[in-house]
């Protein structure tokens, strides 16, 4: 059973940066894009920053130059270094990936969400 465990969240002030780390565990025959969700209470979730296996990348507005994905396809893993956080930044922020794991068909799949809190 493929699974995506998130790590990395937390507490920070303003104007500082934080590393997100998500990694997929399972019988995975072939990945294909990973990215970033942030939802914040009372809103939608919305895509924050996605990666495809070739490395292209695809960032929100609200984010560039400030953000940058990143992936490891030797270890399944997809990193979000978060630098210049602002406290509109603040979410729950999860991990996605569409991928097929063995005997099953491609689909997406979604971490648990990580709590990332901006103070003012």
């Amino acid at each position: 059973q493929v699974q995506l465990m998130e790590s990395g969240g937390g507490l920070v002030q303003a104007g500082g940066s934080l590393r997100l780390s998500c990694a997929a565990s399972g019988r995975i025959f072939s990945f294909n894009g990973m990215g970033w969700y942030c939802q914040a209470p009372g809103k939608q979730r919305e895509l924050v920053a996605a990666i495809t296996s070739g490395g292209n990348t695809n960032y929100a507005n609200s984010v560039k130059g400030r953000f940058t994905i990143s992936r490891d396809n030797a270890k399944n893993t997809v990193y979000l270094q978060m630098n210049s956080l602002k406290f509109e930044d603040t979410a729950v922020y999860y991990c996605h990936a569409n991928l097929q794991g063995f005997g099953s068909l491609e689909r997406d799949y979604w971490g648990q969400g990580t709590q990332v809190t901006v103070s003012s």
